[in-house]
C-alpha cells in the first residue's frame, strides 16, 4: 500500500506539527507532502524527502506564510497524488483539498475547521493592520469560504482530536467525524517530581491564547512566571509585564522538556479544542492550571491533574493559583494518567480500527 502524508505547511512548531511528526514517525514509507517548508522551524524530519508545493519558490513565502492564503487551495490541488492508495492529510485549512484517484482513501485528521475564515475576528484581531484593510479581507475570505466548503467535501473520512472539533467539523462543513484524542510522545518528556519556584506558559503568542490575563495575573501575585514562545503579540506582552515575568522566546525541545518537568504548574489560558500542552504537562508530572472550558475538560481531572479556573480573568486565575498552591500533587499519579490515556500505541491502536473499518479492508495495517 503507498501512502502520502499530507500537512498544510511545516513552517512552525505547534500541536498540528506535533501530530504530523507522530504520523510520520508511525509510517516511515510513506511519502511526505505540505505547501511550504523550513526545516530550521518545525518537526525533526530527519532525511525524510518532503515534496512542496510551487508556493516554495515564491522568495520569502515561509517566513510570510500567512499571506500566501489565497494560494493554498491552488497549490494543493496541483500536487500529484494519483498513484497514492491512501491519503492522511493533517490540516486546519488547506491540506484537505489534495486530489486522490477514484480507488484511493482519504483520512483528514482535522484540527480545526479554517479558523481564519469561519472565525474571522477572533482569529485576526492580533494583527494590526487587519482593521485598515477588513473590507477588502472579506471580500476575499467570502469567496474562500465557498471553495473552503467545496474542498471539505474531498475526504472520504474525518478524524477529530476532540468533541468540540467533531461538532464544528458537521456544523460547517455538513461531514461526520470519528472523535480520537491525538497523543504525545512520552519519550520526549522527562519525569520529574521536585519542582523549581517558577510558573511556565508555553504557547504561541497570539491573541487567543490570552497571554494577556496570565501576564496581568502574575503581575498582582508577583510570583516567578517564565514564558516560552514567539508571536506577534510578544512585543505588547512584554510592555506589561513587570520583571517577575521572563520571556524566553523560542526554545529547543531539550529545553522545553527541562522546562516543563520542573515547572511548579503549566498555565493555559486559551480556550482551546483540544491542545498539546497540558497533556504534555502531565506527561512530565507537572499539573495544569486551566481555563475550564474545550479540550481540557477531556483531558484532565480537577484537584488530581491540574485545577480549572472559570473564566478568562486575571482575578478568576488568580483564585486558581492559589488553590493550586494548596494542594499536595501526586506527581506519580499525574505522569501515570498522560501516559495511561495518550499514548502513541493506545491512539494509533484506535486509528487503525477506525481506518480498517472504513476502507472495508481487514488487517489493512499489520
Amino acid at each position: 500500500m503507498k501512502i502520502a502524508l499530507v500537512h498544510d505547511y511545516l513552517t512552525q512548531r505547534g500541536g498540528a506539527e506535533r501530530v504530523f511528526e507522530l504520523l510520520c514517525k508511525r509510517y516511515p514509507e510513506a511519502d511526505i507532502f505540505t505547501s511550504l517548508y523550513d526545516p530550521q522551524k518545525t518537526i525533526d524530519l530527519g532525511d525524510r524527502i518532503v515534496n512542496t508545493t510551487f508556493l516554495q519558490k515564491i522568495p520569502g513565502a515561509a517566513k510570510y506564510f500567512r499571506s500566501m492564503a489565497p494560494l493554498y487551495f491552488p497549490a494543493f490541488r496541483a500536487l500529484d497524488l494519483q498513484d497514492y492508495d491512501l491519503i492522511i492529510s493533517s490540516s486546519t485549512s488547506f491540506a484537505k483539498a489534495v486530489r486522490k484517484n477514484p480507488n484511493a482513501y482519504h483520512i483528514c485528521f482535522c484540527h480545526n475547521v479554517t479558523r481564519f475564515l469561519w472565525d474571522t475576528a477572533t482569529y485576526l484581531r492580533e494583527y494590526g493592520d487587519y482593521r485598515y484593510f477588513a473590507p477588502i479581507i472579506e471580500q476575499v475570505f467570502q469567496v474562500m469560504r465557498k471553495v473552503d466548503l467545496k474542498y471539505a467535501q474531498e475526504p472520504d473520512l474525518y478524524i477529530a482530536n476532540s468533541s468540540v472539533v467533531a461538532r464544528r467539523i458537521e456544523s460547517i462543513y455538513g461531514k461526520k467525524a470519528m472523535m480520537v484524542n491525538y497523543p504525545i510522545d512520552t519519550s520526549k518528556f522527562v519525569f520529574s517530581d521536585i519542582k523549581d519556584e517558577y510558573y511556565l506558559a508555553s504557547a504561541r503568542m497570539i491573541s487567543y491564547k490570552r497571554l494577556d490575563i496570565i501576564v496581568e495575573a502574575f503581575n498582582w501575585l508577583g510570583w516567578r512566571l517564565l514564558i516560552s514562545g514567539d508571536g506577534p503579540e510578544q512585543a505588547r506582552l512584554k510592555s506589561k509585564a513587570l520583571k517577575n515575568i521572563e520571556f524566553l522566546g523560542h526554545v529547543s525541545d531539550r529545553t522545553r522538556k527541562d522546562l516543563f518537568s520542573k515547572a511548579k504548574s503549566i498555565i493555559v489560558a486559551a480556550l482551546e479544542d483540544y491542545g498539546l500542552v497540558p497533556v504534555e504537562a502531565n506527561a512530565s508530572g507537572t499539573p495544569v492550571i486551566a481555563y475550564g472550558a474545550g479540550g481540557v475538560l477531556d483531558t484532565q481531572i480537577p484537584g488530581q491533574t491540574g485545577v480549572f479556573f472559570k473564566r478568562q480573568t486575571p482575578e478568576s486565575l488568580q483564585i486558581a493559583l492559589l488553590e493550586a498552591n494548596g494542594i499536595s500533587w501526586d506527581y506519580d499519579r499525574i505522569r501515570n494518567h498522560a501516559v495511561a490515556n495518550f499514548s502513541e500505541n493506545a491512539f494509533f491502536t484506535k486509528v487503525e480500527q477506525i481506518i480498517n473499518q472504513a476502507c472495508g479492508v481487514h488487517q489493512l495495517f499489520i
